[in-house]
């Protein structure tokens, strides 16, 4: 059983992708073009942005929001110890310099308060990461960056689908992103992202900087080379396969939500009371103008490593989100930080798995997860 699959999902859709794999060959266009247009369009109909840029990467589209924001020279952004390296490689790419916190042992989200205690005079910025299953405490980085006058940016790369009051993940602050890594709920052939904000200046920008610099509609005109770079932009261009493969995708997102939910909900009954396994996430929030989305399912163990080797045995496939937290990663060796520093999230990196989860796994595989962690704990599986 593999971690992650969507054999069966692209075989299901696959009369769709293939008409508009069509389409595309048949346009002589294959990137920059119409698919990444409808794409746009259709991404901000449902987050409800007002503006959508389609890039290559969630990692450029979060180096080119830090860009577009003017986060430069030296700028400090408050990021967690506990999330993938691109949160704050991205703020290094763009010129700044991450500045850690901890998170809430619970939640795994960043902890306002310990957000608040990494405040210097160098911060600018603040950008919690919305993580898993759940979004950051979006109300309160608010009023921290109202506060103290910061520019409040959101790593919503894994969000889609994710609102609180009522708005999209991304569109709290100045701006989020996207990432359609294959994995993720909305997932790619490959790496494609989006940048999500209601601020025009901030979309032009980004949208110049996705095409060498480039200013004005380049969509669909593809290379564009008669228009001058006004920016030292890069070459993020969304390619318009990927952009056909998730639009087709697109059309079964909410279904494959629900489709998390109910899986989630099952390991998390499943695995309620077994030794070993000291926590499993709560339920999602989804009353009212609420909703989270179940991107990941990750408990926290005993004996990880060994859980991970006997699961691997049964042909278990698992994952490890993450084995090192950033502030003792080598690429930031340089900001002077020592184990101890940031105590949830280093416990966050030794004690925690991620199980199988996306919507082609059936229940019946969930339960044989369930099974074999029980018989690894005490030795039966019932």
């Amino acid at each position: 059983m593999p971690f992650f699959s969507q054999a069966a999902g692209f075989r299901r859709l696959w009369p769709e992708i293939e008409a508009r794999l069509h389409e595309v060959a048949d346009s002589g266009k294959f990137s920059h073009g119409a698919q990444v247009a409808r794409l746009e369009h259709r991404l901000a109909e449902y987050t409800g942005a007002a503006h959508v840029v389609g890039v290559n990467s969630g990692t450029d589209a979060l180096i080119l929001l830090l860009r577009a924001c003017g986060l430069g020279d030296g700028a400090g952004v408050l990021v967690p110890a506990f999330t993938f390296v691109a949160t704050a490689t991205s703020v290094v790419h763009a010129g700044g310099r991450p500045q850690f916190t901890d998170i809430d042992p619970v939640t795994y989200q960043m902890c306002p308060e310990a957000a608040a205690r990494a405040i210097t005079p160098r911060t600018r910025a603040v950008m919690p990461v919305h993580l898993f299953d759940r979004m950051a405490d979006v109300a309160a980085f608010t009023a921290l960056a109202a506060r103290h006058g910061f520019t409040l940016l959101e790593d919503s790369a894994e969000a889609i689908g994710m609102r609180r009051r009522g708005r999209h993940a991304g569109l709290h602050g100045v701006g989020g992103v996207l990432s359609f890594f294959p994995s993720k709920t909305l997932g790619a052939l490959g790496d494609a992202g989006a940048v999500l904000t209601d601020d025009a200046g901030i979309a032009a920008k980004v949208a110049a900087l996705r095409h060498h610099g480039r200013p004005g509609a380049t969509l669909g005109d593809f290379p564009a080379i008669r228009t001058g770079s006004e920016l030292a932009g890069v070459n993020s261009k969304l390619d318009d396969i990927q952009a056909a493969v998730l639009l087709a995708k697109l059309s079964a997102l909410e279904q494959d939500i629900a489709r998390r939910a109910e899986l989630a909900a099952a390991y998390t009954e499943r695995l309620a009371g077994t030794p070993g396994v000291r926590r499993v996430p709560g339920p999602v929030t989804g009353g009212g103008d609420d909703r989270d989305v179940c991107y990941v399912y990750v408990a926290e163990v005993d004996d990880r490593d060994g859980l991970a080797s006997a699961l691997a045995a049964a042909g278990i496939g698992t994952e490890v989100y993450y084995p090192v937290p950033l502030h003792l990663q080598p690429c930031f060796a340089d900001l002077g930080h020592r184990p101890g520093d940031f105590p949830h999230a280093e416990e966050a990196c030794r004690g925690t798995i991620a199980l199988p989860l996306h919507p082609d796994l059936t229940l019946a595989e969930v339960e044989r997860v369930c099974a074999e962690i029980r018989r690894h704990y005490t030795g039966s599986a019932s």
